[in-house]
């Protein structure tokens, strides 16, 4: 039960990370517009993240519980996957990496369950489906962005700069809402997700049976192949999961603002509203069909189609070119630390 407790323990420390990490991704565009300050951008992005809480379904969390056979894991591998996932975090936002806190986390999910059973624990279909969405969902958020950008041009092709810019700003309000929202909707629940398997390995492991545990650990799922299917859980793990999201978000990633905001291509009110909004479908569209995804990947490939609606020398493609680096690495690296975790920690575990 006490391993249980620490590994849910760093869920929650993740979720902050994790909050503050991507928060940039989040407030990025408003605050470089200048629609609303560092502080109230935070406020305003935590606010929405755990609104979230009321919106949306548990597919990406039900796809998180899938990424390893739960029946050939411990957890051991849980608390290697979480640690290896939290210094990766903290060590890219400390250097101002806006990397993919999503699949920090499945790397050490997966490296820390390969390290303890080998490679067919590992859900190869579902670790693919998350791998190609690296560079589907940038893409995808460029090409609504685009779209919506040329869309809004074509509008207000006749009508007061002063004017539209007043409304821009305005209904910036909205999108960086919608894409807080979806924000917290996608990664909140990446950490429901690690709960869930986490809780029946250990009910697994200790009781053999969902009837023996106490009602606060008592998730409603199925097993299917070690795979589990999460019908239910306790209103404490989602609630505490978008909370701490919302609170880590609150506290900033000042590092990573000025990357996403400023290095990548200007941005102006309305450009903000092209991207944020371009980032909001997608990532509401990705969390209907369960795909974890990175809301930092989304964000930055909306902000690059805004960029290139203008003209392609806008975007500075070598500053993406090094973002893409540290996206494609961020599975592996994040598994080997895992991985080095396990093979350390199981010595004191045996």
């Amino acid at each position: 039960m006490i391993l249980l407790l620490i590994v849910v323990l760093l869920v929650m420390i993740f979720n902050v990370i994790n909050g503050f990490h991507d928060s940039a991704s989040a407030i990025a565009t408003v605050v470089s517009t200048k629609v609303l300050t560092p502080l109230q951008a935070v406020i305003w992005a935590a606010a929405f993240n755990f609104l979230a809480y009321w919106v949306f379904k548990l597919n990406v969390a039900d796809t998180m519980a899938k990424v390893v056979n739960t029946l050939q894991i411990n957890l051991l591998v849980i608390l290697c996957g979480l640690i290896a996932a939290i210094v990766w975090n903290l060590i890219t936002w400390w250097f101002g990496i806006p990397s993919s806190s999503t699949h920090t986390l499945i790397g050490g999910f997966a490296g820390a369950a390969i390290a303890h059973a080998g490679f067919g624990v590992v859900d190869i279909p579902i670790i693919v489906e998350i791998v190609l969405f690296i560079f589907l969902a940038p893409v995808i958020g460029m090409v609504i962005s685009m779209i919506i950008s040329l869309i809004i041009i074509h509008i207000s092709k006749r009508a007061n700069p002063f004017k539209a810019d007043k409304w821009f700003r305005r209904l910036q309000l909205f999108s960086s809402a919608a894409f807080s929202l979806g924000h917290g909707g996608n990664d909140s629940q990446k950490g429901m997700g690690i709960i869930a398997a986490a809780v029946v390995v250990y009910i697994l492991s200790v009781h053999g049976s969902s009837s023996d545990v106490p009602g606060w650990l008592n998730i409603g799922y199925s097993l299917d192949a070690g795979k589990i299917t999460i019908n239910s859980l306790p209103e404490w793990i989602p609630f505490a999961c978008y909370l701490t999201m919302g609170f880590g978000t609150m506290l900033g990633g000042w590092r990573i603002v000025k990357t996403m905001g400023s290095r990548i291509t200007k941005i102006t009110s309305f450009e903000g509203v092209s991207a944020e909004t371009a980032g909001a479908i997608t990532l509401f569209f990705t969390e209907m069909l369960g795909i974890p995804v990175s809301t930092t990947h989304t964000i930055t490939g909306s902000i690059m189609g805004v960029g290139a609606t203008k003209r392609l020398s806008a975007v500075r493609w070598g500053v993406t070119i090094n973002l893409l680096w540290a996206w494609i690495l961020t599975i592996p690296v994040s598994a080997l630390l895992a991985a080095l975790f396990y093979w350390i920690l199981h010595f004191f575990w045996l």
